[in-house]
């Protein structure tokens, strides 16, 4: 199993990402057991089947899929995958605090695709607690990149109140 960043420590990755393929169709794709974060398009052909099965449910949102078609059924998902397909596509920032800031998600909020240690950083600050580095990027070097800088001025996920206001507390 290949390595994750989660809770800015380097751990085993214990879920798999299923991708449908170009044959594949979302009603009729094979279902594999174990923890697997599906894709949004499965979830909405077979909720029953999945939520029937009783494992931990992951759900993984493409860049173009907005946080609001799983809003109602947050509570079940242990775990929520945003893709950012390509390094400049930057909508995943925005599905990732609507998540935590709108909608009240807790759960393991996890960046995945083209993920590279520049944007480590920014994303914790929207909200991201788990990151699947790209398989060719140094996931320890990218570690670090969640400590590139140590204050920041405006108001995030990961800290409320702008440095101007913690200043005066």
């Amino acid at each position: 199993m290949p390595d994750i960043i989660k809770n800015a420590r380097i751990v085993e990755d214990t879920w798999n990402i299923l991708k449908l393929g170009d044959d594949d169709s979302p009603a009729s794709v094979p279902l594999p057991t174990g923890p697997t974060l599906i894709p949004l398009t499965v979830w909405q052909a077979r909720r029953s089947e999945i939520t029937s099965a009783g494992a931990p449910i992951g759900i993984w949102l493409d860049s173009h899929e907005g946080p609001e078609t799983i809003a109602d059924d947050l509570a079940r998902f242990a775990v929520i995958g945003v893709n950012f397909p390509k390094f400049t596509d930057g909508r995943g920032y925005s599905t990732a605090r609507l998540l935590r800031e709108r909608y009240g998600y807790r759960g393991e909020l996890r960046a995945i695709g083209d993920v590279q240690h520049d944007q480590l950083f920014l994303l914790k600050r929207c909200g991201f607690d788990a990151f699947a580095v790209r398989a060719d990027k140094d996931i320890r070097a990218a570690l670090a990149g969640l400590d590139d800088f140590s204050e920041t001025y405006q108001a995030a996920v990961d800290q409320p109140l702008p440095l101007f206001r913690r200043r005066t507390a």
